[in-house]
């Protein structure tokens, strides 16, 4: 495919109609916005909450999402969904690892062919990768520095230890190029140079192209390795005691948590290690993201840029008796941090609508002025963003979680995913029974597992979801919920969206 000035022109004139949440960006400039998307790996909105440069920056300088959530709270799937725009029982990516997940399910059904990053490059954006792609790359490509369709530039760890921060190897546009265990290699470091090499070289070599950087740093998943200028840094910290932490009595809960035992004074401090350690790797995420703004304004870019910063999940630290983790129905898993600065975005906006990660590559292809593929499940952001108020919005989420005991835990090499603390000593893990279930706008969580059992939670009452009120709840919500879910689990495209807009 050539990706031309005048493909670009054609390509814009394609308006978004397939998905919710506004019409056309107003009062743009001729050439489309730039789009820089920073995802981080595992950051929970209490954390990200100690971040000073994505504060000030990203946040204040822009829009807050406050009910921003993940629909299927593991890396891969989220990721999937996210460059997709489709929820995982459409693009059937439930876990990290084959036969039902990771990079290999992936790349196998061709879901790479169409995505935010081929659709963008088609539209003649300039687009690169920085960081974590899919979990298990590049295992089962034709080769190690396999890169996939719609990347102009790709710069992504096929091998080593990554998630480490160190000694890894990194496929750099096609040739593989070893990093040690020395403090200028340190990954999120690496990353950050990267994308500002990238915005500079794009915007030098290129000025006619609009450019999509899509920013993946590692932190703060386990081990959660900091820069070694940071290693020292919040002493003392301790994970967030919340009013589930280490949650008394569980006995109204799925079994597969009632069967936990309260947390032992090890576990604890365990929890607290590795709390300490997550904030101590944001640090550098934080400084990456103050080295991009100024790349943007020193490159007259500034204004022109949608800067997105994101998580793929959420993640929970010692709430209802679990050790340090993700996977889960619970709040903990499922909110995520979503701030976005960028033309036409109001400082200080504070957006409350139901949003979720299945609206990024929707949201990126309107702001590129181009259409999505009939079978996008998610809704733009755009509108929301700018400060409109659509009539009509979401207002239920779908969730969702499969049942596998290998989840590709048995890694080969360090490019695999390490399990979380909860995945090794809980006993349950990745045994955790496979759901489906509904966050509703009105403050409910509904859940429906494999097994049977059914758990639901008010939220509005109850925000630590202590008390589970399926048994005594008002046989009309039951039903009401039974039905809604129901309507949405095997839904896709406008069906989808519509389904969301009330229960049936």
């Amino acid at each position: 495919m050539v990706h031309s000035v005048h493909g670009k022109a054609l390509a814009w004139l394609l308006m978004l109609s397939a998905c919710g949440g506004g019409g056309a960006p107003q009062n743009l400039p001729d050439k489309p916005p730039n789009i820089v998307f920073i995802l981080a790996d595992d950051l929970d909105v209490t954390s990200a909450a100690q971040m000073v440069q994505v504060k000030a920056l990203v946040t204040q300088a822009g829009a807050q999402f406050r009910q921003h959530r993940v629909s299927l709270s593991l890396c891969c799937p989220s990721r999937v969904t996210g460059l997709r725009g489709q929820f995982a029982h459409n693009t059937g990516i439930f876990k990290n690892g084959a036969p039902d997940g990771g990079f290999q399910a992936t790349y196998s059904t061709g879901l790479e062919n169409s995505t935010a990053a081929t659709w963008l490059r088609g539209a003649g954006y300039r687009t690169a990768m920085f960081g974590k792609y899919l979990n298990g790359y590049p295992d089962t490509a034709p080769s190690a520095t396999y890169i996939p369709p719609g990347w102009d530039e790709w710069i992504s760890p096929n091998g080593g230890t990554p998630y480490k921060g160190f000694n890894y190897t990194m496929n750099e546009n096609g040739s593989t190029v070893a990093y040690g265990d020395t403090a200028p290699a340190y990954i999120t470091d690496v990353i950050s140079a990267r994308t500002t090499a990238f915005i500079r070289r794009a915007v030098a070599d290129h000025p006619s192209q609009p450019f999509f950087a899509y920013v993946a740093p590692y932190a703060p998943h386990s081990p959660a390795t900091p820069a070694p200028r940071h290693a020292n840094t919040y002493p003392g910290a301790q994970a967030p005691r919340t009013a589930s932490f280490d949650e008394a009595d569980v006995s109204d809960k799925p079994s597969w948590v009632a069967a936990l035992p309260r947390l032992t004074a090890t576990q604890i401090d365990d929890i607290d290690a590795l709390h300490r350690k997550r904030l101590q790797s944001l640090l550098a995420v934080d400084e990456m993201v103050k080295a991009i703004v100024d790349t943007l304004r020193d490159t007259g870019q500034l204004e022109n840029t949608y800067l997105f910063f994101a998580s793929d999940n959420g993640y929970h630290e010692g709430q209802h008796r679990f050790e340090s983790g993700k996977n889960t129905g619970y709040e903990e898993d499922l909110m995520v941090p979503l701030s976005v600065r960028g033309p036409g975005v109001p400082a200080g906006l504070v957006i409350d609508r139901f949003t979720a990660n299945v609206d990024y590559a929707p949201t990126f292809a309107e702001i590129a002025r181009i259409g999505t593929p009939s079978w996008v499940d998610g809704r733009s952001l755009l509108g929301l963003m700018q400060g409109q108020s659509p009539a009509s919005w979401r207002q239920v989420l779908l969730l969702e979680h499969k049942s596998d005991i290998d989840d590709g835990l048995l890694r080969r090499d360090g490019t695999w995913e390490p399990a979380d603390p909860f995945d090794l000593n809980s006993g349950t893990g990745d045994a955790i029974t496979g759901f489906s279930g509904l966050r509703t706008a009105d403050g409910y969580t509904y859940i429906e597992y494999e097994n049977g059992e059914r758990e639901l939670y008010d939220n509005r009452t109850d925000a630590a979801q202590l008390r589970n009120a399926y048994a005594t709840a008002p046989p009309a919500l039951q039903a009401r919920l039974t039905a809604w879910l129901a309507s949405l689990k095997s839904a896709a495209g406008s069906g989808l969206r519509q389904a969301e807009l009330a229960a049936p």
